[in-house]
């Protein structure tokens, strides 16, 4: 049985928000928790970082002042001794690439930015559209049984082709519009849903 997470907002803070907290700019704080159109949102962040001359070194200067949520590390080394864990993101390498060593290196599917000559952030290109749904998809045709779970927007068609689907610490906004998952709101209720929730999954 295989875990499928995402990664910020589960494991990492939002990077987006922490960058907006950084550089003041309001509407950089807006994620996939509020939007759920993901290209909308993508092309509102980067008409932002080029109407204020904003490029890749910035945001990775206040990556590198990151860390993993408190508990994330000890969560994920206990949750990789109950299944096997892949992270599935909508963020890109190379905004993670300085947090995976504190987190030990897990799998991460995401995506990958264009960036230009001179450090800006030109476009994104997407694995696949709707990635983390696919990848669900593909690992059950592989006769894997799924668990997901996350906390936004995008997270939730992963959470519906799974097996078994688990919000983690998500907005009001999302528990409401998606009532039928169950919510954990820490990491010891996060890991008695992925218990019983594995359980329920066997003994069907």
């Amino acid at each position: 049985m295989l875990a499928c997470l995402d990664l910020e907002g589960v494991l990492l803070p939002e990077i987006w928000v922490k960058f907006a907290e950084k550089t003041g700019i309001e509407e950089l704080k807006l994620t996939t928790r509020d939007i759920p159109d993901y290209d909308e949102l993508m092309q509102a962040r980067l008409k932002i970082l080029a109407d204020h001359n904003l490029k890749i070194h910035d945001i990775q200067k206040v990556i590198a002042t990151l860390s993993p949520l408190e508990g994330a590390v000890d969560f994920l080394q206990w949750l990789k001794s109950e299944f096997q864990v892949i992270i599935l993101s909508d963020t890109y390498y190379e905004f993670i690439g300085p947090l995976m060593k504190q987190l030990d290196y897990p799998t991460v599917f995401c995506h990958s930015l264009v960036i230009d000559e001179n450090g800006i952030i030109a476009d994104y290109k997407l694995r696949q559209t709707d990635q983390k749904t696919k990848a669900v998809k593909a690992l059950q045709s592989l006769n894997f049984q799924v668990i997901s779970a996350g906390d936004s927007y995008n997270d939730t068609g992963m959470l519906q082709q799974a097996d078994g689907g688990i919000l983690f610490c998500p907005p009001e906004n999302v528990i409401k519009d998606f009532p039928q998952f169950p919510v954990a709101k820490n990491y010891a209720e996060f890991k008695s849903l992925l218990i019983s929730t594995k359980e329920k999954i066997l003994n069907r």
